[in-house]
């Protein structure tokens, strides 16, 4: 019976598999052949092969390892303040209070919204010219003469993630928000005989109960942000001076602009890499944990 009932889960979990194979595995097997040649954009298939060069290259290529820096800053940051900030929202939105369902709907918006409308979106609130942001703040007397603010080496980068923690800090706030609604109530009110404070009752009850649910967020949303391409190159395309420019569109550039697909490849898979060594350290630190 167990091997039948093997067999038959086998049978289901096979579309899924060759799916996967053909649209994941293939192209992830000519990406890593790639990467050992020299071919060019238009003529991939009479690339020579150069053994680890690429890969040499791009471990002492400054503008690769810029862009590298790029994507761990904007990672950190991001990633910081959108667990930071659903995890807030998610708490306060927990509590009872008039037009709750509301706001809580109202939570979904933001993340809801397709990424290049959110980025077409902040580009134009912080258009220099007519953009909603520098009218504001001039209006409340913070500012006299308006701002470019993707225009600047300094603020590129930082009104960028701002942008992007707007759209994605309310997937945090979902997904906490959710585990919430999974804490008895008889805890917290026994805490509070108990003599508990507001804070005591988050430290040794809520917090505890949240992190399982946190750690899936945060393996999710480091590994979106460390690949980050669509949300800055819709709105800064990498400039000025390439300040905002991440790992994702240093490949991107080297493949398709400068039509050097084996450098690409190779860049690519040392970015790929470095995700999944991420991803392994967190996985270590979890089962010590739980040890």
């Amino acid at each position: 019976m167990a091997m039948r009932g093997t067999r038959r889960y086998s049978l289901l979990l096979a579309p899924m598999i060759v799916v996967m194979g053909a649209v994941i595995g293939w192209p992830l097997i000519q990406t890593f052949v790639l990467s050992f040649t020299d071919s060019k954009l238009m003529d991939i298939s009479r690339g020579a092969f150069v053994g680890f060069e690429n890969f040499k290259d791009g471990l002492t290529n400054q503008g690769y390892l810029a862009a590298l820096k790029v994507s761990a800053m904007f990672a950190l940051v991001v990633v910081s303040s959108e667990m930071i900030l659903g995890t807030s929202v998610a708490l306060l939105l927990n509590e009872p209070f008039k037009g709750r369902n509301l706001v809580r709907a109202l939570l979904i918006l933001p993340w809801a919204v397709p990424t290049t409308v959110n980025a077409i979106m902040w580009r134009l609130i912080y258009n220099p010219e007519y953009g909603a942001l520098n009218s504001l703040l001039s209006q409340l007397g913070f500012i006299e003469n308006y701002i470019s603010w993707l225009g600047s080496a300094d603020k590129a980068l930082w009104s960028v993630m701002f942008a992007d923690v707007w759209k994605n800090f309310s997937l945090v706030g979902m997904i906490a928000l959710a585990s919430l609604q999974t804490l008895p109530d008889s805890q917290i009110e026994a805490a509070k005989i108990d003599g508990a404070g507001a804070w005591q009752r988050f430290r040794y009850i809520t917090l505890p109960h949240l992190i399982p649910s946190l750690q899936v967020a945060l393996v999710l949303r480091i590994i979106e942000a460390v690949k980050v391409f669509d949300i800055i190159y819709i709105m800064t395309k990498g400039g000025p001076a390439n300040k905002t420019r991440s790992a994702s569109i240093f490949v991107y550039q080297e493949a398709f602009t400068n039509s050097r697909m084996g450098s690409g490849a190779a860049y690519a898979i040392i970015m790929v890499s470095l995700i999944m060594i991420l991803i392994l350290f967190y996985l270590r630190f979890l089962s010590r944990r739980e040890a």
